[in-house]
């Protein structure tokens, strides 16, 4: 090949997927097998299920807004103007959800457009992120100041109500973990932290006796012992500990798991769709699913540590505490040490909103660390919080 068709290809790649510098390709290489794994075990391999082709789709689609999201200069997003006018949004959106949005299996969090629905949870919790590292990013010399963490408390907690009212408590579950998390990395005090989990143990009292419908409450009784109502609210939990132990040290092989292919486990493509993959995989495959998500959250704090400013920082790390708060969630309801909250496995359960903004969130930290390098701190903020 002459050179200059060479070039002119090596240019045109470099374009379309983004120059080294730019693209973290270890991160991004680490959530292709994870990917993989979660197209075969939704497969049925008969050709009649349709989450394997629509999930391909979805896929297509999340890797492109990852590649373009990887080329744009994100510092727009530091402008308070952008941020206010993004949760705004957010909230009109969740209020929309409660006014106008059908409910599907007794919660309204989608809107749908026919050939497909959207659930606007998903990237408000990118929204939320933005939102509290540009509170803690220009307050954390004074983060002691147990008022910034109300302030901060107030705007997820505001996200959190219009979702757990959907109701949607594993979400709300993930809004928290966020706000929580977000808190804890920009220095909080211990006392303020004790003071946290106190004022959490008196709202959980509230939510108990005065909000908690009887349905919510008996998740929560059935999580400690599922065995007490196996053919009501302890049935998908039992069915999943099955699943999981009766793949062993090897697993049943791919497509031999009898608990989701005889439909013993109910939405194996999507909230228990960790089970069905212990059962075909066992605990060897187990073992490396974990090890590509550990290097998944390893490239994003990496990412995020080598941020412009704070701002940066503070995403990158919102982000890594909600992936693996996804994470840590949806195993610990599918082994039964969680109660069944609804929770997607990022990357791997089957749905386009929660896989699209899962792939946004790595895309604008890519865009971010086009710009970490070599643009020097700003002044205030040459420091990095929490680390």
């Amino acid at each position: 090949m002459d050179i200059a068709p060479r070039v002119w290809i090596g240019n045109l790649f470099r374009r379309v997927f983004g120059s080294h510098a730019t693209i973290d390709w270890t991160l991004f290489v680490a959530t292709l097998p994870i990917l993989a794994v979660g197209l075969l075990t939704m497969s049925s391999f008969e050709g009649q299920n349709p989450f394997f082709s629509r999930q391909l789709i979805w896929i297509g689609v999340s890797v492109v807004v990852f590649l373009v999201c990887s080329r744009i200069d994100f510092r727009f997003l530091r402008r308070t103007w952008v941020l206010v006018t993004l949760f705004l949004g957010s909230v009109s959106a969740l209020l929309a959800l409660l006014v106008f949005a059908r409910a599907v299996s007794g919660a309204q969090s989608w809107f749908s457009f026919g050939f497909f629905s959207v659930e606007p949870v998903d990237p408000i919790k990118l929204v939320l992120i933005l939102i509290l590292a540009k509170y803690f990013s220009r307050r954390h010399i004074e983060i002691a100041n147990v008022r910034h963490i109300m302030v901060s408390g107030l705007y997820a907690l505001i996200i959190f109500i219009l979702v757990f009212l959907q109701p949607d408590f594993g979400s709300a579950m993930i809004i928290f973990c966020i706000w929580l998390g977000q808190v804890l990395i920009s220095g909080i005090s211990k006392k303020h932290l004790l003071a946290v989990v106190l004022s959490l143990l008196l709202v959980f009292g509230g939510l108990w006796f005065y909000v908690f419908k009887d349905y919510q409450k008996q998740r929560i009784i059935t999580f400690l012992n599922p065995l007490t109502d196996i053919r009501g609210a302890g049935y998908n939990a039992y069915q999943s500990m099955i699943a999981v132990g009766s793949g062993e040290s090897l697993g049943k092989g791919i497509g031999m798991g009898s608990q989701s292919r005889l439909n013993f486990l109910p939405e194996y493509e999507t909230d228990f769709i960790f089970a069905a993959f212990a059962e075909e995989w066992g605990f060897v495959g187990v073992l490396i699913l974990l090890l590509l998500y550990a290097v998944v959250i390893w490239r994003v704090l990496a990412n995020s540590i080598r941020g412009a400013t704070n701002f940066e920082v503070l995403f990158g790390f919102g982000l890594a505490v909600m992936l693996g708060s996804h994470i840590f969630i949806n195993i610990g309801m599918n082994i039964g040490l969680l109660p069944i909250t609804g929770i997607t496995l990022p990357f791997m359960s089957y749905g386009g909103s929660h896989l699209i903004t899962e792939f946004a969130g790595l895309g604008v930290l890519m865009g971010m660390r086009r710009y970490g390098r070599t643009m020097h701190k700003d002044d205030g903020h040459n420091e990095v919080v929490g680390v």
